[in-house]
This record gives C-alpha cells, sequence and structure tokens, in this order.
C-alpha cells in the first residue's frame, strides 16, 4: 500500500533535513581557523521480507528471487574530514600550524585535555600561552614568556621549539610545544570552540615532538585555514535540495494513491 511510501520518504526528508543542517554549519565555519568539515553517511533501512528468495515453488524448482520492499533510509554517522587546511601567513609569531598529523594540547576547564588544530595562540598576563577562543584554554607544558621579551622577537621553530632573540642577537629557548596524534581521529568528539575531545573510538594519544612518530611539523607565523570547499558545499547543497524536494513528491504521490483508494467506497 502507499501508506509504505509515506513512510518510507519521510525517513528520506528526515535524513536529509539532518544532512542540510550539516552542510549549513560547514558553510557557516569556512572562515574558522583549523575547522574540519564533516559530512553525513547514510544506510538503508530493514527491508520488509514478502517472498524469500530461494523458496521451493515445486519439487525441482526454487524462486530465483524475491519480494523485498525497502523501509527508507537512516543517517548513520557523520564523518569528520580531516584533510590538511591551506596555510595562511599572518606575520604573528606566536600563531602556529601543523603541517601534517597531529594537534595542539590545551587545558580543559575541568583539568582534561583537548586537542586542537587551531593554533591562533597569544600571551596571556602572566606571559603563558593560551589559545585565542573564547575560552582562553592554556597550552599544555606551556613556556613562561618573560614580560620584556617583545612579540616579535619570539620564534617557533619545525619542531616545536619556542625561542626568544634578545637585543643583542643571542636566542634563548623558552620551552617546546608537544604534539599529539590518534590511531582513528575521526572518532573524535567535537567539542565547540575548534577544540576536539579524546574518545573510545578515537584510541588515546601518541604524545612526541613535532616531526617524530608520525607527526606533522609546526609552522610559526601561519594559521590553518578552514577545510570547507564553498563551492563543494554549494553543490551538495542544491543536490541535497533537489533529492529532498523528489522525496516530498513521493508523498504528495503516495497521499493521492490513497485518495483514490479511500473514494472507492463512494
Amino acid at each position: 500500500m502507499a501508506i509504505t511510501a509515506l513512510h518510507t520518504a519521510a525517513t528520506g526528508m528526515s535524513a536529509l533535513s539532518q544532512k542540510i543542517d550539516v552542510i549549513a554549519n560547514n558553510i557557516a565555519n569556512a572562515d574558522t581557523v583549523g575547522f574540519k568539515s564533516s559530512r553525513v553517511n547514510f544506510q538503508d533501512a530493514l527491508y520488509q521480507i514478502r517472498r524469500q528468495p530461494g523458496v521451493q515453488t515445486s519439487d525441482t524448482t526454487n524462486a530465483p528471487l524475491g519480494t523485498l520492499i525497502g523501509l527508507g533510509v537512516l543517517t548513520s554517522n557523520t564523518q569528520i574530514q580531516f584533510t590538511q587546511g591551506s596555510p595562511m601567513a599572518t606575520g604573528q609569531t606566536l600563531d602556529a600550524m601543523i603541517n601534517g598529523d597531529g594537534f595542539f594540547q590545551v587545558e580543559m576547564p575541568d583539568g582534561t585535555i583537548g586537542y586542537t588544530r587551531a593554533g591562533n595562540f597569544i600571551r596571556n598576563a602572566t606571559g603563558e600561552l593560551v589559545l585565542g577562543n573564547s575560552e582562553g584554554n592554556r597550552l599544555v607544558d606551556t613556556p613562561t614568556i618573560p614580560e620584556d621579551v617583545p612579540i616579535d622577537r619570539i620564534s617557533i621553530s619545525s619542531d616545536g621549539r619556542i625561542s626568544a632573540r634578545a637585543s643583542d642577537g643571542s636566542i634563548t629557548e623558552l620551552g617546546q610545544i608537544q604534539l599529539a596524534r590518534f590511531a582513528n581521529p575521526q572518532g573524535l568528539l567535537q567539542n565547540g570552540a575548534n577544540i576536539f575531545l579524546e574518545s573510545a573510538s578515537s584510541g588515546a594519544p601518541v604524545v612526541a615532538t613535532a616531526g617524530t612518530q608520525g607527526l606533522g611539523t609546526v609552522q610559526g607565523g601561519f594559521l590553518e585555514l578552514s577545510t570547507t570547499e564553498a563551492v563543494t558545499e554549494l553543490v551538495e547543497l542544491i543536490k541535497t535540495q533537489r533529492v529532498f524536494q523528489m522525496n516530498s513528491q513521493t508523498i504528495e504521490t503516495a497521499d493521492q494513491a490513497l485518495q483514490v483508494v479511500a473514494n472507492l467506497r463512494r
């Protein structure tokens, strides 16, 4: 009956509505430093088996095909796209980006560790490096930069060493940034404020110096741009809108069929 089509098309509209939500978030974060876009994965729902394939039809024959009616689509998951974002030169010596695999480690308010690809660090009132977001998360093992050291005399090397250059040209190493990587970074929890959190799916982090144990290198004076591709997202948005309309048309057609059936008794 057409009632099955109504429910099936409704699952399509629900799933596509969630995809539109994800696309909207990707587009909204097109200028967010270190943002990683997501995609929605779908799977078909359970099937109504009206006739099993291969059932015996006589002593010597079996049905080559069965009758299985699909019941729609479900959203299986959202998948984070951990591709490398484009570099943007900022001229700010405390900015840093990761070329390759890895995350910066920052302290969360509850004492746990958060992980971020955003490297827009600033020096706070006590000389520590904090993430330039709304929460100001402190960089794990941050060095203390003396107040008398101008920002433009600080540099970050490819292995994460933070150094200060004195007026006489001498170099003083202040500390070193340690990066973390995960076996399954797509299993991380998206916490907002450019921060990811560890989960059972991501596995435990491997913490090491940049450029070692599969970790990328650090590039000072640059930031990693969002991985949102505006053209790709707009194409996906248009395609999703069209499929959404097709599902709504299916509901309308099924409703008309049910009206015809209801009018037969008149």
